[in-house]
């Protein structure tokens, strides 16, 4: 409460001597300045009436001798609430209603704002649900566009920063290259590098086909081969290999791969089949089952970049060869050249299933001239006047 607030002894007594000081004020005995509302009426008295009992305050009935004050309001400290009025202070319902109205005007303008709620209709019907109008959806439509546009822009900023910062680094590091004697590439380079993945050679026949269901017919009619390459997908003992072995082609059962109508591509010539070592009996039952017999293998040593054995997983021992078992059908090709090649070869290990490009030259000099296919082809093994099936092609 106030510092200089007055005790009575009951409320008919403080009622009194609210009513005496209603009169005087209309009387004139108090100064125009009384009712105002100054920073004067709030300062404090010369003495304090705290802790002084309530015989000390006033007797009943007897006139006072201060002003009547005015409640604190609450535009004092900026809100829109006034302070609650003291239960001894109750004036006449008609009074504190034009009290209470006098409080809002002045502090009409400290009040926080009510939100606005003139956009919202009610439907009429009983139990509708409250509803936007269109101005209101325009505004709603409008708010959440802006706060798109804002991600959008945000977003973008990002993008040139982050282009920026690429192009930085990218310069850096050219100058690091410079820096240490290293002569890097330019991007035409580049770009004629990974192109050429892509291109097939001139003369070369690449076909993209799944082999499983590729018309052999057409293509045994149309053609008889001298020389047959395959590396098949063989499927691996277990299904989840636990010895480092990375599979990045899809594998076939040998069921697949024996229903192959290989017998049809081939009345005379060679066929060469890359094994793996858990698979060399179903390559010699393959071999009987096209028409083939056993006449000689090639051994690929595997080489690092710096011609050293590149050793492998193995189940037993480390795998650092592959090994080509070679059939012999019917009669010789015409072409044929005995004993022009060896049956070794060192050559670098590259990419996965990539075979060594001295493979191609060893049959091109045993039937030079002569008709060639390879199944289960690859980009990197397209060559010149071969024709090459695979669906990776």
């Amino acid at each position: 409460m106030w510092e200089d607030e007055l005790y009575f002894e009951d409320d008919d007594a403080a009622m009194a001597a609210y009513e005496e000081a209603i009169r005087e004020s209309k009387d004139g005995n108090y100064s125009g300045d009384a009712m105002d509302d100054d920073d004067e009426d709030f300062e404090p008295d010369s003495f304090s009436r705290r802790g002084k009992s309530k015989s000390q305050g006033s007797s009943k009935g007897k006139k006072t001798t201060r002003k009547p004050r005015k409640p604190r309001v609450a535009g004092r400290v900026h809100s829109s609430s006034p302070a609650p009025v003291p239960k001894a202070q109750n004036a006449k319902k008609d009074d504190v209603g034009s009290s209470e109205a006098d409080i809002a005007d002045r502090d009409s303008t400290s009040a926080i704002p009510t939100p606005d709620i003139g956009a919202l209709r009610v439907a009429s019907s009983v139990g509708g649900s409250p509803s936007i109008d269109a101005a209101s959806v325009a505004t709603m439509d409008t708010d959440d566009n802006g706060d798109d546009m804002s991600l959008l822009s945000t977003l973008r900023r990002r993008e040139q920063t982050i282009c920026t910062r690429m192009e930085q680094l990218e310069k850096e590091i050219a100058d690091l290259e410079k820096k240490c004697g290293v002569e890097g590439k330019s991007k035409s380079q580049e770009a004629a590098i990974d192109m050429s993945e892509f291109l097939a050679p001139k003369w070369s026949v690449p076909i993209r086909a799944n082999v499983m269901n590729f018309e052999w017919e057409k293509l045994a009619q149309a053609c008889q081969f001298d020389v047959i390459l395959m590396d098949p997908p063989w499927q691996l003992a277990s299904q989840a290999p636990t010895r480092g072995v990375a599979i990045a082609y899809q594998q076939l059962p040998d069921v697949c791969i024996e229903s192959l109508p290989i017998q049809l591509l081939q009345t005379n010539g060679f066929i060469f089949i890359w094994v793996i070592n858990n698979k060399y009996t179903k390559a010699f039952q393959l071999m009987k089952q096209w028409g083939y017999t056993y006449v000689d293998d090639i051994t690929w040593v595997k080489q690092t970049v710096n011609r050293r054995m590149a050793k492998g997983h193995g189940y037993y021992l480390q795998h650092a060869k592959e090994t080509c078992l070679v059939g012999k059908k019917g009669a010789d090709p015409p072409t044929l050249q005995r004993s022009v090649a060896s049956d070794i070869i060192f050559s670098e290990r590259r990419g996965q299933s990539q075979k060594p490009e001295e493979m191609y030259e060893i049959i091109e000099q045993l039937v030079p001239g002569g008709n060639y296919l390879e199944i289960f082809g690859r980009k990197n093994n397209l060559r010149d006047y071969w024709v090459t099936i695979g669906n990776e092609l």
